[in-house]
């Protein structure tokens, strides 16, 4: 089993793919890692020898921050905006899209379901 940056990656997938479960690295970095460490990026996980494996554990740590550091640093990233009150940390802390895009429709990902504008009745039922 393959483990790097704390993250088991999937053993039936191509390395190259499989290393995208790590939360920093893209398919382009993923593919660019596999080439330093000079391993073939067609090859399965599973079939990894214990020496690639750590060729690409030395890549990922000697590239940069990944998993938990770059989690870390995208969130004091937010934060900031949050605290400086500046209209991208407004739309943050108030969960709206941030980059620009139009909220009279659309935006339910962000924007949570609908709310109904009149409280729904229930039927009373009549009795007998």
């Amino acid at each position: 089993m393959a483990r790097i940056a704390g993250i088991d990656l999937p053993l039936h997938k191509q390395i190259r793919v499989g290393l995208t479960a790590i939360y920093g690295i893209g398919q382009m970095r993923a593919k660019e890692l596999c080439a330093k460490a000079g391993v073939d990026d067609t090859k399965k996980v599973k079939d990894l020898t214990e020496d690639e494996v750590n060729r690409l554990r030395q890549g990922i740590e000697a590239e940069g921050r990944v998993e938990g550091d770059l989690r870390k640093e995208v969130q004091m990233n937010v934060r900031r905006l949050i605290e400086i009150q500046c209209y991208r940390g407004l739309r943050h802390r108030r969960n709206l899209p941030v980059h620009g895009q139009r909220t009279h429709t659309n935006a339910r990902t962000r924007k949570g379901p609908r709310r109904g504008a009149v409280a729904t009745k229930k039927k009373v039922m009549a009795r007998k």
